[in-house]
């Protein structure tokens, strides 16, 4: 399915907050994605993955998640210094900052004429993923998927401890967890303590865990694995299909 893209301002707590918003092409309603970046904002990588979700047939719309710290349209590079950066960016970033955010996002999306009123998910990855699993918290939101999710498990999110673990009996969405079982960030304790508390307060999910290392469906780093990568593509399309009730729409071969 053929895709557009274009930009959108939203104002949070007085911080101009660029969504990435990208649909498909045809007119019509789709099913509105909160898509979270890792802590490196949306550069070529994430937009990649924003760009194939859109694909299937979704409008996905992805905040600059460090707004009020770094101008608009930053991208922080992968490397040695940009993961400090990125990773100082998030310590500084209150949980109230990151759930006004998502409110504000998710509203977006409920009033987006392109949108299936209704029909809102949210995915993300990395920190994004626990943000995502956060959002989900909003009633509105009824599928989420995290990618590698960081933090949920040890209340590590920004400037303050996350209640996001404790708060889990509040998500009436289905959740799809995705992990990699060499990731260092969310060890199998982390993803043992997590997958406890979904089950003690009830809510439905998946869990898929790869032969993979953190951040596996990042195309331009050493820990990229495109198998994990297209086995996972799989399994998120056919679990928001389930959830909206959306045909499947493959993408062109190569």
């Amino acid at each position: 399915m053929q895709i557009q893209r274009h930009n959108e301002a939203l104002t949070v707590d007085d911080s101009l907050m660029r969504l990435y918003v990208v649909e498909p092409a045809a007119a019509g309603q789709y099913p509105g994605i909160l898509f979270y970046s890792d802590i490196y904002q949306l550069g070529g990588p994430i937009l990649r993955l924003a760009d194939r979700l859109a694909g299937y047939g979704y409008v996905v719309a992805a905040p600059e998640i460090f707004h009020r710290l770094e101008p608009v349209g930053t991208v922080i590079e992968p490397n040695d210094i940009g993961r400090l950066r990125g990773n100082d960016a998030a310590r500084r970033t209150a949980i109230a900052q990151y759930d006004a955010d998502a409110a504000a996002a998710l509203d977006w999306l409920q009033n987006y004429a392109a949108v299936t009123p209704g029909q809102i998910g949210t995915l993300g990855f990395c920190i994004g993923g626990h943000l995502a699993c956060r959002a989900a918290l909003n009633p509105g939101v009824s599928a989420a998927v995290c990618c590698y999710p960081t933090g949920i498990h040890s209340g590590k999110l920004g400037r303050d401890s996350a209640d996001t673990l404790e708060r889990l009996g509040e998500i009436s969405a289905r959740l799809l967890l995705i992990f990699g079982d060499q990731d260092p960030h969310v060890p199998a304790e982390g993803r043992t303590a997590l997958l406890n508390a979904l089950a003690t307060a009830d809510v439905e999910h998946k869990t898929l865990v790869y032969s993979a290392n953190h951040t596996f469906m990042r195309d331009d780093g050493y820990r990229y694995d495109p198998a994990a990568t297209d086995a996972a593509w799989a399994e998120i399309v056919a679990f928001l299909q389930a959830g909206f009730d959306t045909a499947i729409v493959q993408p062109p071969h190569s």
